[in-house]
């Protein structure tokens, strides 16, 4: 856990939260319920030792897909928001996929399956295997008849950002040169190049996942929180009170 330090060591005013409120911002988990689970507990562990008036969690997109836990992640989630300090959900796009496929777009079931979803289908004790003699449509069919609604509903009501003070909360990123509110869902859980390469102040600061570096990707416009959990073994939150930010990680095997 890093110490608390200035976001910007320039004469730009820092980005700052409301007065007297903290947020912790948890990046891509996966599937890897190990890992949001010790990080949860470091989070509640941060959150007595060092009380605050406002507190909220925000997660940013792709609980879901790769790692082994999907179902895991989902039901934890879902069934104990009320033990979650005020909790945001964004969704990223691995959940937009999932939608898609058990929603109109069952053609592109074997790209989803491809992109993560055979661990998100053995994670609700899918047999994957009996996939390779089966049409797009048995797939999501049987993918269909094991997920709880209650889990589909529950993805189904993420947001595609959330703003706290001076931050901007998205999965990807945004369009630069875009007002936030003429922003489009696809960019806030797709984009990539366009927006990690951009140099411009963006009309808030942006916390985001999606795209995975070893530590977090700090930039005077952004920070990016991926530290690939399903592959590395590594799961991160950034924590942001006032103008200062520090990392609370878990860390198991990959």
């Amino acid at each position: 856990m890093r110490l608390f330090r200035n976001l910007f060591k320039t004469e730009r005013t820092p980005p700052t939260t409301p007065p007297d409120s903290r947020i912790y911002a948890i990046g891509d988990v996966h599937g890897r319920l190990d890992l949001l689970l010790d990080l949860l507990d470091e989070i509640q562990a941060d959150r007595r030792a060092r009380p605050c008036a406002t507190e909220r969690v925000v997660f940013l997109g792709d609980l879901i897909d790769r790692g082994p836990h999907s179902c895991g992640v989902l039901q934890l989630l879902s069934r104990n928001r009320a033990n979650l300090p005020d909790p945001v959900f964004l969704m990223g796009n691995h959940e937009e996929m999932l939608l898609r496929v058990l929603g109109a777009d069952e053609d592109s079931i074997f790209d989803w399956l491809s992109f993560g979803g055979y661990e998100f289908a053995e994670s609700y004790g899918v047999e994957v295997d009996a996939f390779a003699t089966c049409d797009a449509a048995t797939v999501a069919r049987m993918i269909r008849a094991v997920v709880p609604e209650r889990d589909l509903a529950f993805i189904a009501s993420f947001a595609d950002s959330f703003r706290f003070g001076d931050y901007l909360f998205v999965h990807a990123g945004i369009k630069p040169g875009v007002a936030l509110e003429d922003q489009k869902a696809a960019d806030m859980r797709w984009i990539r190049e366009t927006f990690l390469d951009s140099t411009v102040q963006h009309p808030a600061f942006v916390i985001h996942g999606h795209t995975i570096s070893q530590t977090p990707d700090e930039r005077p416009n952004r920070i990016g929180i991926d530290t690939g959990a399903y592959a590395s073994g590594l799961l991160t939150a950034i924590c942001l009170e006032g103008n200062e930010h520090r990392y609370i990680t878990a860390k198991r095997p990959a």
